[in-house]
């Protein structure tokens, strides 16, 4: 792998931030993503976004309203976008293919559900040897049975911070602190 560092944005869909399954602080995940996508493009860094695509499912069917992404995210033409079928987004997608092409050994991870999507992603990325970097405040989940959504953050941020790595590395930053390494 190479060294050039790329910014995941999963699953920051529709479906998944209705009234129904609200989510932690989203308006503030979304003005960060943002903030982080304008500076990778600006430092000619790719923005991937990752959506699920559950294809014959019933939901989150390609094109239909709850798979595409939040209005408020800013996606520029220049991004590429990712379908996903399970928890792990590099599970039989192009994720790992198109990293290999554009030549990314770093990963900046963000997106929805901390304790789902982000979580399996970050896993597999992990034992890919990528060098990850969560961004601490840039997912989101929503209340679970036993968990507040933002103590569920809270302990995931907490799990990945104590992770032995593989052949890469793991940390969890803030958007500020990410802004500082890269600038």
């Amino acid at each position: 792998m190479g060294n050039k560092k790329a910014l995941l944005v999963i699953d920051m869909q529709k479906g998944s931030f209705t009234t129904q399954t609200p989510r932690f602080d989203t308006a503030g995940v979304v003005k960060r993503i943002n903030d982080l996508a304008k500076l990778f493009r600006d430092l000619n860094y790719p923005v991937i976004f990752i959506q699920h695509n559950g294809s014959g499912s019933g939901h989150f069917e390609k094109n239909a309203p709850d798979w595409e992404n939040l209005d408020e995210l800013s996606i520029a033409p220049s991004d590429l976008c990712i379908d996903k079928c399970a928890n792990d987004a590099f599970y039989n997608s192009e994720l790992l293919s198109t990293l290999k092409g554009l030549d990314v050994s770093e990963l900046f991870i963000t997106g929805c559900a901390t304790d789902f999507c982000v979580e399996s992603t970050i896993q597999s990325a992990l034992t890919k040897d990528f060098i990850i970097t969560v961004v601490k405040d840039g997912h989101t989940t929503g209340d679970r049975p036993h968990l507040k959504a933002e103590q569920v953050i809270e302990h995931h941020n907490w799990i990945w911070q104590n992770m032995i790595p593989t052949k890469g590395q793991i940390r969890v930053e803030t958007t500020e602190e990410i802004k500082g390494i890269l600038l």
